[in-house]
Parts: structure tokens; C-alpha cells; sequence
């Protein structure tokens, strides 16, 4: 049972690191070609143009729309034997400019900002906009939420927790059900607290998960906020 431990840990770590290892190589694309993008407006060779380098718009599963304010959801939860709640339909995914009304809250899908919310262990202090958190789940990221009433030894530590972990975020949300919720896309689970078994289960299982739309997708150069 220590191996197997052991193993599923040392896999685990591995798999983070070859994450942090992928978006520092994507940094360092994305530093050359504004270099390289730069060089070409001075010397002249782009005359009357604009070149637009715009990393948020690097997600090509959708037509941006200004006009929709429905989620495009549709569906129900389903909970499992363990607590997790599943999302059982459609989960939409077009990119809108618009405030959007959710069927559930937090959010755990459906149509949402072209931006994604940084999510590279990212902690909020004030509400974010559920629009680019949602954005930040379509990339596979695990957004832990917080009203009031959670304990503050709970919040502090599920805080380092996120810290640590790649693909991760943390906001207050006074819209919940429970004290601490932890969502990912498609998945939400309410938890007692930050020592709560289900919490390691959780980012184990949907961090960068196979529940993911699109895995290996960025969570930084986005917005912070």
C-alpha cells in the first residue's frame, strides 16, 4: 500500500513539473515572437499595418459573440457516491464578451469570456468574473471557492495548497451553497475543510484531468483579476 503510495506520488509530481516545464517553454515563445515581431515594425517592413499578437484568442473551439448572455447549458448535476457532483448535458463553449447567467455556482461550464482568469496557483483576495474562471477550467484548471463562513485556517491553507499547484485558483464567492466548494469543468464538490480527504482526491483527479476541453492549455497571460 506505501509503494503504491509512493508511486502515485512521485507520477503526480512528475506530471507537474513536466506542466511547469511546458509553460515556461511557452513564455519563452511567446518572448521571441514579440521580439521578433518588434524588429519587423522598426525596420520598416510592415508599413500601415498592426501586428496583433494575441495570445487569448490562441483557443479555436468557438466563434466570439458579444450578444449571448445564456450559458448555453443544459443538463442537471448528478452526485456521486463520494460527494462529486457531475455535470449530466451540455456544457457550452463559446467565447462571449457579455455577462453570462449560469445554472450553477459556481460555474463549472459553458459559454465564457475569450480572456481566461490566470490560474497558474493564483490566489484571489476579492471576487473574480465567473466568465474568465470559466475559462480557466476549460484549460483544466481547479478553482477553489470561499464564502465568509469558511474558517480562516481552512482558507489559509487550501491557499498554500494553491499556491503550489500549477493549473489552481482561489477566489472568494459568497454565491455557494457550502463554505468551501472546489470546481473544476464539469465537477464540484463541497468540502468540511481544508483536511477534508476529498480536497487531494479532487485536485488529483481534475487537475489538468481528463475531464479537460483543453489540456496543456496556458493559465498565464491572461487576466489577473
Amino acid at each position: 500500500m506505501g509503494s503504491a503510495k509512493n508511486s502515485s506520488s512521485a507520477a503526480r509530481k512528475a506530471r507537474i513539473e513536466e506542466m511547469r516545464r511546458a509553460e515556461r517553454a511557452r513564455e519563452r515563445r511567446g518572448r521571441v515572437l514579440t521580439i521578433a515581431a518588434s524588429a519587423v515594425v522598426v525596420a520598416g517592413l510592415v508599413v500601415g499595418g498592426v501586428v496583433l499578437v494575441n495570445k487569448q484568442s490562441r483557443d479555436n473551439d468557438s466563434t466570439p459573440s458579444g450578444d449571448a448572455k445564456n450559458s448555453g447549458d443544459s443538463g442537471h448535476f448528478t452526485t456521486g457516491k463520494d460527494g462529486v457532483k457531475t455535470w449530466s448535458g451540455k456544457l457550452a463553449r463559446t467565447h462571449v464578451t457579455s455577462k453570462v447567467s449560469y445554472p450553477m455556482h459556481p460555474p463549472v461550464g459553458g459559454n465564457h469570456n475569450p480572456v481566461w482568469l490566470n490560474c497558474n496557483g493564483d490566489v484571489y483576495t476579492k471576487a473574480v468574473p465567473d466568465e474568465n474562471a470559466v475559462h480557466a477550467l476549460e484549460h483544466g484548471a481547479v478553482w477553489v471557492t470561499y464564502t465568509a463562513k469558511a474558517r480562516k485556517a481552512d482558507v489559509d491553507a487550501l491557499a498554500a495548497k494553491v499556491k503550489k499547484t500549477p493549473y489552481s485558483l482561489m477566489s472568494p464567492y459568497e454565491n455557494q451553497e457550502a463554505p468551501l466548494i472546489l470546481s473544476a469543468w464539469g465537477h464540484q464538490v463541497a468540502v468540511k475543510s481544508a483536511k477534508d480527504p476529498e480536497v487531494n482526491k479532487f485536485f488529483a483527479t481534475y487537475v489538468q484531468g481528463q475531464q479537460t476541453p483543453e489540456p496543456g492549455a496556458s493559465c498565464t497571460g491572461g487576466v489577473m483579476k
